[in-house]
């Protein structure tokens, strides 16, 4: 057990990161194929090839998922799954070959160190070569390099986000595993424990605000920050779903996100989770047992990418505001 997404047998993951421009993408592959679902609850979404993933829509299958820094621009970077997995033959098959199915979902984080390089298909192949079904790596790395969290007063009180991974097995049966990117305008509390681990940087001492008491107090603030947020990530398990029973995982999921992120689903944020069903598990599956665990791995991963995050472009990680080296 990785205690991550690669867990789910069939699942691979790579990293394509970028620390001198403050970027990168991340790669979800899912060998031959998996059952996908997707929702989204931000309403800032920035995302490709979603409606394939409803119900009633002929495709039944996706091969990868790409989360990737740079906004809209970087949904240009799909296109170097797709030859990654065309090479290979991995598609939906037609009489002109395969077609690679790679829906996609991006963050905001232009402008950490520069809004004019953004992750590209050559970028993006370079993580599906780099994807692997062992650790996982988190922190500032792949989608989460340029990702920060806490931005209410100002990219100068925030803290740096990441990528953060868990898993857990339901009992003796299927494995439930999540990848997340956090890079919210809202703070990361532990859900078990209720601390605030990040927020925005509290101008005296090591602490931080809590973003929600600020709104509710109506403090002002900058509307820029706004701008660059949005968290995405995966949700994988081996059992075998509908794409009905996907679709109804990746909503269930998103109750991982509102435990671990406060406030989350903004109008400034394009918080969006897709779920596979890689089926490799041919024994059935309870499907609120499967969202519970989702809900578990998705709060704990984005527990995790705050724990493992480093510092970039002026902005410190929790451990390194608290420990006093930022």
């Amino acid at each position: 057990m990785l205690d991550a997404i690669a867990d789910v047998a069939g699942i691979r993951v790579g990293h394509y990161t970028d620390v001198q421009h403050g970027t990168g993408c991340t790669v979800v592959l899912c060998g031959t194929g998996a059952v996908g679902g997707v929702a989204v609850r931000g309403a800032a979404p920035g995302t490709r090839e979603t409606d394939l993933l409803r119900p009633m829509h002929l495709v039944q299958q996706v091969h990868a998922v790409l989360l990737s820094g740079g906004s809209a621009f970087g949904l240009e970077a799909a296109g170097g799954v797709m030859r990654y997995l065309e090479e290979r033959s991995i598609g939906f098959q037609t009489p002109a070959g395969a077609v690679p199915i790679v829906p996609a979902a991006v963050l905001f984080d232009l402008g950490l160190i520069t809004g004019r390089v953004r992750p590209t298909a050559q970028d993006a192949y370079q993580a599906c070569l780099a994807a692997t079904g062992g650790p996982v790596a988190q922190g500032s790395v792949g989608a989460g390099t340029g990702a920060t969290v806490g931005k209410t007063l100002g990219l100068e009180h925030a803290i740096k986000g990441g990528v953060g991974t868990a898993s857990v097995q339901v009992g003796n049966g299927p494995m439930v595993g999540a990848l997340v990117v956090v890079n919210a305008v809202g703070d990361v509390v532990d859900p078990e424990t209720g601390d605030l681990l990040a927020g925005p940087r509290r101008a005296e001492g090591r602490g931080f605000h809590s973003t929600v008491e600020l709104w509710t107090r109506g403090a002002p603030s900058p509307s820029s920050p706004f701008l660059a947020n949005t968290t995405i990530g995966v949700v994988a398990t081996d059992a075998r779903l509908t794409k009905e029973q996907a679709n109804w995982l990746a909503c269930l999921a998103h109750d991982g996100l509102a435990l671990a992120v406060r406030p989350c689903h903004t109008t400034r944020d394009g918080d969006c989770l897709f779920a596979l069903a890689t089926g490799a598990r041919e024994a059935p599956a309870e499907l609120d047992h499967l969202g519970a665990a989702a809900v578990a791995v998705v709060a704990r991963a984005v527990v995790s990418a705050i724990a493992n995050a480093t510092g970039l472009g002026g902005v410190p990680s929790a451990r390194e505001w608290r420990n006093g080296s930022a």
